[in-house]
């Protein structure tokens, strides 16, 4: 087939002539089309085993529940985590993870210097700190409220129990997010909530040790306990995190939003 004569007896715009050109080029190398008829396919095939959501059984509005309150909060804790996200990648440029000072003495450590330093010399630094802790705490609040939402309406049973279970991982990984974060700025409530993280994890039967010292790099803290926290919080959990939502809000598009029954 002549595409570009195709192409050229349509009635199309700028804008989709580079679209479907860019299409057809990419589509004779690495067969796009194919891939997009299979996806296409396997969309429809997997809703056709969806049973009927209750706005479609009984002729409601479907627009209804989608614009009630409660169901937002999916999508407002994933507004809260690209807030936090952008946030915290803008904190980084500044942000030194070391313990580095005379604690004995009572001097700061280099990593509460630097949190210190960012809310008093960088510009909008105080903002910005506060943008990034206050996504997270609503993030935080609004995953278990979420949470709460699906229980009470039913939305965990079947087809939906697998991105159940993914919801309490998730939910799981938001909490160790927001403890790690906690830690970073190595102050007073920070050292001693991570002393409180030692003890929970020495109190897991039969891993606790291990636990310990895979995530806080000992039984006593230190340098290893902080780097460990900012390793996990910046270079870990983030593209876990990210990876898991899409799958989440994925398995969403495709079985649709349980409304309650």
């Amino acid at each position: 087939m002549d595409h570009n004569a195709w192409l050229k007896g349509q009635d199309l715009t700028a804008i989709e002539t580079v679209f479907l050109t860019t299409l057809i080029w990419l589509d004779k190398r690495l067969r796009i089309v194919d891939y997009l008829e299979l996806l296409e396919t396997m969309y429809y095939r997997a809703n056709l085993q969806m049973p009927k959501s209750h706005t479609e059984q009984y002729d409601l509005d479907n627009k209804f529940w989608y614009w009630y309150p409660l169901y937002s909060l999916g999508s407002l804790s994933i507004i809260a985590y690209l807030l936090a996200a952008v946030s915290g990648a803008m904190l980084g440029f500044y942000y030194a993870p070391s313990t580095a000072g005379a604690v004995a003495q009572g001097d700061p450590t280099a990593a509460y210097d630097s949190m210190v330093m960012i809310m008093k010399d960088v510009q909008f630094g105080f903002m910005l700190r506060s943008i990034h802790r206050w996504a997270a705490q609503f993030m935080v609040a609004a995953v278990f409220l979420h949470m709460l939402r699906v229980y009470f309406t039913g939305a965990y049973k079947e087809p939906r129990e697998v991105n159940w279970i993914l919801g309490v991982v998730l939910i799981a990984l938001t909490l160790l997010f927001g403890f790690s974060g906690y830690v970073l700025p190595w102050k007073q409530l920070s050292f001693w909530a991570a002393q409180i993280g030692v003890e929970l994890a020495l109190a897991t039967p039969l891993v606790g040790e291990w636990a310990a010292q895979l995530l806080f790099g000992g039984f006593t803290l230190g340098q290893a306990t902080l780097v460990r926290m900012y390793i996990l919080h910046v270079f870990v959990l983030p593209f876990v995190v990210t990876a898991l939502i899409a799958i989440h809000v994925g398995i969403v598009w495709v079985q649709g939003i349980a409304e309650p029954h």
